[in-house]
């Protein structure tokens, strides 16, 4: 059975670039008209002690959702209420000491237009994001933030595109700078996702997945190479430590080590550890953190690590299978 393989279509490819072209001048213009408005969203909200309650219909919602998202994520306590709900109850979510980040392009929004005389009463601040600084809900604004673009990336001109585009883009610009404002870190960014993946690297310590006690394999220094054979084969690592008489690390005899004295014709038996070993072996403190210890690994193309205290004793043992297992790599 033979296929026919369908040749790119020279017009939609080409509409398809206009499209982003157009989304892309769309954000471009939002940079050179952001104005003392967007300093005082940031203060405001930087004042604010309460929550940002972000609300929009229809696509402005969607995007909302996704700023709200954005803001909480980097710093911002927000959450989205949905403008129709608001009115049916969910206006009970917002308190005086709320700011709300109204989104619609019209600005025109029965929904949201609704629930303006309550959020005033109350006494919570309101920033609008309009394509129309003219429209009701912008005049009624505390601060108007102008998301208009020049047109809509869709060829009837209906469909929110650029416009939606450029609406989330403010919101990211937002975001960003109060990120930044706040001197949120990167660490701060893992402990609202510990979950994911950012999490698991900058919020797991060495301690925390390191091998320890008897699951550490280690030798004396005077030991044989059949007794530190012995003891790697026991610990299932492939590795052990030699230590000195305070428990300090001073070399380390791998797998590895094993097969090059094979292949340089020698043997096991009389053989000493202290003739076998690699000196000065590399370690890692158990309070630095797991991602650490895989850039120290991959660099210096190593499969283990002993973990040493502050004093240089040793106290646990890390090899890539343990990063593996805790989803570090």
């Amino acid at each position: 059975m033979t296929s026919v393989l369908q040749q790119p279509d020279a017009h939609g490819l080409d509409l398809a670039r206009e499209v982003l072209r157009i989304e892309a001048r769309a954000v471009e213009a939002l940079a050179e008209r952001l104005d003392d408005a967007f300093q005082r969203t940031v203060d405001c909200i930087l004042q604010c002690r309460g929550r940002v309650v972000v609300s929009g219909m229809g696509k402005s919602g969607h995007v909302g959702r996704k700023i709200a998202s954005t803001l909480a994520s980097t710093g911002t306590p927000a959450f989205f209420m949905h403008p129709a709900e608001a009115s049916h109850g969910d206006l009970g979510m917002i308190t005086g000491a709320d700011v709300v980040l109204a989104i619609s392009y019209s600005g025109e929004s029965g929904e949201l237009l609704a629930i303006v005389p309550l959020l005033k009463r109350m006494g919570a601040k309101l920033i609008s994001m309009t394509g129309n600084a003219g429209s009701t809900l912008a005049m009624e604004s505390d601060v108007h933030l102008d998301a208009g673009v020049s047109q809509e990336a869709c060829s009837l001109g209906l469909a929110p595109t650029a416009s939606t585009t450029a609406a989330l883009a403010l919101g990211d610009a937002l975001a960003v700078t109060l990120l930044d404002a706040r001197g949120f870190s990167a660490e701060d960014f893992a402990r609202s996702h510990p979950g994911g993946a950012l999490g698991r690297r900058l919020l797991i310590h060495v301690h925390d997945i390191m091998r320890t006690g008897e699951a550490v394999p280690g030798v004396a220094i005077d030991a044989t190479l059949s007794e530190a054979l012995l003891e790697m084969s026991r610990k299932g690592m492939g590795m052990t430590a030699v230590l000195d008489g305070e428990h300090r690390p001073v070399g380390i005899f791998t797998d590895g080590d094993l097969r090059r004295i094979f292949e340089r014709g020698g043997g096991v038996p009389g053989l000493s550890i202290r003739d076998a070993m690699h000196v000065a072996p590399l370690t890692i403190t158990a309070n630095r953190l797991a991602v650490e210890a895989v850039e120290l690994m991959e660099t210096r193309k190593i499969s283990a690590l002993l973990v040493v205290d502050d004093g240089g004793h040793l106290v646990g043992v890390l090899n890539m299978h343990d990063l593996l297992k805790a989803k570090v790599i």
